[in-house]
């Protein structure tokens, strides 16, 4: 049987870095990438891409030697991938830092809200609720990266994981400051709204476990069998007639969208500077002066409330207003320049 040779040049120079004399004909390329490393511990297999040409596709590990377009003298080019890490650890740290970063605004941890509401609680039952869905939500993604999601590689670059992590817990950190907000209140619908949106996160999370098990089963464990799924005998596989990723859509869907809600009623509009508000007579107008009728809160509202602070320029923190109508014109702090402390009044 006639062995080959493999020789090893970097992709960028063209430098010899290694010779492999006497390789197995069925050698896969994984195993030259172990034979690589003996020479070059640095260069771990995980971080090696080798292929046929210096600016070619990188060939995969389960390729074999005698299989591709080479001679008996194989020149393969190298390229550095960078310091990998595992996919198993970068869901891990992607899914326990919004889990763990929520709680800090749902327990209202020092330096967030202010020290008078330093580990206070919040009196709607909503923002509650709203904690124990984000942690199962993130809990369930946990186990699945433990006990169900088979995954085609095993690495990815370690500086790619700032990136998905800066995505993943600062989202988090942007939804549970308002959430939790002490100034919050409930969704303008009240229980009707949150008895519906709680169960379509139910259902969405159903779908989404339901279509994460069938595309672990498409793949037996320890391989990399790639196969195109079909719907099975549970219903929320179905959607696989329609999109070819239905575990997004659920996913999608398990957050809707906030509701519109009508002229007059009383809505938090956060942090918004430029905002239009009305006067606690039911005219509309520009903070710090009276404009014309029409457009403004109805009658009998309380009256409205500006809550400044959070900033030089006191706009940081949400604004009590009705829902502006389209004419009212726009206030920004420039047509108002003077600060109102929280709890303050509108101007008469």
């Amino acid at each position: 049987m006639k062995h080959y040779e493999v020789e090893i040049l970097d992709a960028k120079t063209r430098e010899k870095l290694c010779f492999l004399d006497k390789v197995e004909p069925h050698a896969t390329i994984a195993e030259i990438k172990n034979l690589f490393t003996k020479t070059h511990p640095q260069w771990y297999p995980a971080r090696q891409s080798l292929r046929l040409d210096p600016k070619g596709k990188s060939l995969k590990d389960e390729d074999v030697l005698q299989k591709l377009p080479v001679g008996t003298t194989a020149t393969l080019y190298f390229r550095d991938l960078g310091a990998q890490i595992s996919w198993v650890t970068v869901f891990l740290t992607e899914y326990a830092g919004p889990l763990f970063i929520y709680l800090l605004f749902y327990f209202r941890v020092p330096f967030i809200y202010g020290h008078k509401y330093d580990f206070t609680s919040s009196r709607h039952t909503v923002v509650h609720l709203a904690c124990i869905c984000h942690s199962f939500h993130y809990i369930k993604r946990l186990l699945e990266t433990l006990f169900v999601h088979r995954f085609s590689h095993g690495t990815m670059p370690l500086r790619n994981i700032f990136k998905n992590c800066t995505y993943y817990w600062g989202f988090a950190a942007w939804m549970a400051y308002y959430i939790n907000h002490p100034l919050y209140t409930p969704p303008t619908y009240g229980a009707q709204q949150v008895k519906l949106a709680l169960a379509i996160f139910v259902i969405c999370q159903l779908g989404n476990f339901s279509i994460h098990m069938a595309l672990r089963d498409l793949r037996p464990a320890g391989s990399k069998t790639r196969k195109i799924p079909y719907p099975t005998k549970n219903p929320f596989t179905w959607l696989f007639l329609l999109v070819s990723c239905p575990n997004y859509t659920y996913e999608v869907r398990a957050c809707p969208p906030p509701l519109r809600p009508p002229a007059g009623r009383s809505q938090p509009l956060m942090g918004v500077p430029g905002s239009a508000v009305a006067s606690a007579d039911g005219k509309a107008g520009l903070l710090g002066g009276r404009g014309g009728g029409g457009g403004g809160c109805q009658a009998g509202l309380p009256p409205i409330v500006v809550l400044g602070g959070g900033g030089s320029g006191g706009w940081a923190r949400p604004l009590w207003t009705c829902w502006p109508h389209p004419a009212l014109p726009i206030l920004t702090p420039a047509h108002y320049p003077h600060r109102w402390g929280p709890g303050s009044a509108l101007p008469s």
